[in-house]
């Protein structure tokens, strides 16, 4: 049989789970604070709970996504919410920090509920594709007993660890990432404009590059897990070689009157880097640069 589940949060997001879960037969309640927002899918066949206490006793399984962990806070911090949690599976699906997660698993497992942390890596019209990636970390119970439910909702499901806050710090990993090439672009089509160049010339030779952005990219990862920080002959450009190519953009940042705020962040962990003699070192030299120099390794932070 299918389990009883019930989502808080009938937003852009919330309404796409409900809707993917009915498609897949899960018997479905939903509760929002603006009732509104249930009527469609009350239509489609959701049970529009009457609270959010009358939601939770009625499900086997609790999916939270509203606007941000406060607001998930607001409603389950409720003396008769509080007391309907006991036996249920809370997943969390609330964008939020991974200390947020953790503070959210001590008090959901306190009230005698299951915690599972989620991370939705899509935007709403992608939930229940083939492709589409959540990630979930926190009790591996929840996550298995319920798995063919979790995988309805994207096929590109992962669980990465049982310590709750890790689903959102490989969320924001991946996000701090997508930034980074962002901002580069911004950055890119600065230079290119500045130099009469157009955007369809930029956005063309993107792809051309992209071979070499991506082996440069997962070189990094991988010599950074070795610890393979030396230069070797393996090494695709040295941090030296690189440091050459990159005074180019500063130079045109000052000859064009761009705005230099990241190249100049940028130049600073050069030469930090640099300073000490490491020119023949792999790029990958930077990466102690950003870490801590005493890593919990997966352990819980002493302040959690």
């Amino acid at each position: 049989m299918k389990s009883n589940v019930c989502v808080l949060g009938a937003g852009r997001m919330g309404s796409s789970i409900v809707r993917t879960l009915l498609d897949r037969n899960y018997p479905t309640s939903v509760w929002n604070r603006t009732a509104a927002r249930c009527q469609p899918l009350g239509i489609l066949g959701a049970r529009v709970a009457s609270s959010v206490e009358d939601g939770i006793r009625s499900a086997d399984v609790v999916i939270i996504n509203v606007l941000d962990y406060a607001a998930s806070d607001a409603l389950l911090k409720q003396r008769s919410v509080a007391s309907a949690l006991a036996g249920k599976a809370i997943v969390q699906l609330t964008s939020g920090s991974a200390r947020l997660a953790r503070e959210e698993a001590r008090w959901i497992e306190a009230h005698g509920a299951s915690y599972l942390d989620g991370a939705i890596l899509a935007t709403p019209d992608f939930i229940g594709k083939p492709d589409t990636a959540l990630l979930y970390s926190g009790s591996r119970a929840v996550y298995e007993t319920n798995k063919t439910l979790l995988f309805a909702l994207g096929g590109g499901t992962s669980y990465v660890g049982e310590l709750p806050g890790q689903a959102s710090a490989l969320d924001t990993a991946l996000l701090t990432q997508m930034w980074g090439g962002l901002f580069g672009a911004l950055q890119g089509m600065a230079v290119a404009e500045a130099e009469g160049l157009d955007l369809e010339t930029f956005r063309s030779h993107l792809t051309a590059f992209k071979p070499v952005v991506d082996a440069a990219l997962f070189d990094v990862v991988d010599r950074t897990k070795a610890r393979r920080f030396a230069g070797d002959d393996a090494t695709l450009a040295s941090l030296g070689a690189h440091y050459s190519a990159f005074r180019h953009l500063l130079e045109a940042c000052q000859e064009r009157g761009l705005d230099a705020a990241m190249p100049r962040a940028m130049d600073a962990i050069f030469q930090q880097a640099l300073s000490g003699g490491r020119a023949d070192d792999d790029f990958a030299s930077l990466s102690p640069l950003f870490g801590n120099s005493s890593p919990h390794h997966g352990r819980e932070p002493a302040n959690a």
